[in-house]
């Protein structure tokens, strides 16, 4: 055909993640490739109740188009709940309703980026994210990272010797895909450099309410003095996926190019969505459905990590996160987990092969498990089905 396309869906590819849950359809397959959230905990009783009640209250309303920024009453509730959870100190006027916290990620590229500027970015980082910046057509940078994320040092080295960094995009609570935390002296000496070179910096903080232990730590907007944090939120992975309501929280100064581009966007989020999750926190409570995942998906994750130390073979490291919905693998070097996904497959279980979360490639020892949404027979079964294929493949890199 001689349709031209334009110049950003050259680098465009379909999500891997998507991809590969594809092939794990097939019901005996044990996929731990997702990174859903466990259906049998969603609310599903409490919210045909709520279904009902916005549309005999507030039908007219909810099935009507309303404001770009969102629900008044919902921004309200987040602001108190980020508040409250976060450390911040915002209101509703800080806030904006997206379809989803990716949505976010898409307008933060919209916004800030024009072709060659340069993102910073964990290194392993979301491939959500780096897909969604990817259409502007920057460079990626991967600032070196350890047990404890993004190593300051390496950040404020990069910052001083390159040009055109226009955000900087970090999970510090429970990272996707490592599961790592970065601790308060990181977050500390993140918001010095970030303070001193001006940079606008995307706090992407989905899985942050998910914490099986430890001390919750102040999100880095909470730290944030001179309005340069950008922080997405979202109910998918506390409450229902389904009804993709995230949210954008920062300055008027960012937040009104957010509300411009949303207004060309789509116009405004679902208005029925909208009402339905405010209804849920106002008549339920919202933190006790919350833990009650916590307590779900921490027994899932040591149950995960237990099987782990007792099926897969020596050589390999992995990591304990402290909340959220993933751990991660790294293999010796010369293994590629692709290649090993193929044959894991062959033997009915799943994940994410690691590559894709490294945007400029060359790092296909690592693998990502979820852990949220498989019963616990499934993790101990499918984590024995891979500890079988991986010992193979370390057995041949031992004799090689």
């Amino acid at each position: 055909m001689a349709v031209k396309f334009a110049k950003r869906m050259a680098g465009l590819k379909g999500s891997e993640i998507r991809e590969l849950l594809k092939l794990t359809e097939k019901p005996e397959v044990i996929s731990f490739a997702g990174g859903l959230p466990a259906p049998e905990l969603f609310p599903i009783e409490e919210m045909k109740k709520i279904s009902t009640m916005v549309l005999e209250e507030d039908g007219r309303s909810a099935l009507q188009y309303s404001t770009t920024e969102g629900y008044t009453p919902l921004r309200e509730q987040i602001a108190d709940r980020m508040n409250s959870k976060a450390k911040t100190n915002v209101t509703k006027d800080d806030i904006l309703i997206t379809n989803g916290s990716q949505q976010g990620l898409d307008f933060a590229g919209k916004v800030f980026l024009d072709e060659g500027d340069v993102v910073l970015c964990e290194s392993p980082s979301y491939l959500g994210a780096l897909n969604a910046f990817k259409a502007y057509l920057p460079k990626f940078i991967e600032v070196p990272t350890d047990k404890d994320g993004m190593i300051m040092e390496e950040l404020e080295k990069i910052l001083e010797t390159t040009d055109r960094v226009k955000m900087i995009y970090v999970i510090p609570d429970f990272q996707n895909p490592t599961g790592r935390t970065w601790p308060m002296e990181r977050r500390k000496k993140f918001m010095e450099i970030i303070n001193k070179y001006e940079i606008p910096v995307i706090e992407d903080n989905p899985y942050g309410e998910l914490r099986f232990e430890g001390d919750t730590l102040p999100s880095l907007k909470s730290m944030d003095n001179k309005g340069l944090v950008i922080y997405l939120g979202s109910f998918s992975k506390i409450f229902c996926p389904g009804y993709r309501i995230g949210w954008t929280c920062a300055s008027h100064e960012i937040l009104s190019k957010f509300i411009f581009v949303k207004q060309g966007a789509d116009l405004q989020a679902s208005s029925i969505s909208q009402r339905e999750v405010s209804k849920y926190i106002e008549l339920y409570d919202l933190d006790k459905h919350v833990e009650k995942l916590k307590e779900v998906y921490k027994r899932r994750r040591d149950l995960m990590l237990k099987t782990i130390k007792e099926e897969f073979p020596e050589g390999l490291e992995y990591t304990h996160p402290e909340g959220g919905l993933f751990t991660w693998v790294e293999l010796p070097k010369h293994l590629d987990s692709k290649v090993i996904m193929e044959d894991c497959i062959a033997n009915n279980v799943a994940y994410v092969p690691g590559g894709s979360f490294f945007p400029n490639g060359g790092k296909e020892n690592c693998f990502r498990l979820n852990y949220s949404t498989s019963t616990d027979e499934k993790i101990v079964e499918g984590i024995k089905r891979l500890g079988k294929v991986l010992k193979k493949y370390m057995e041949v890199e031992a004799n090689a």
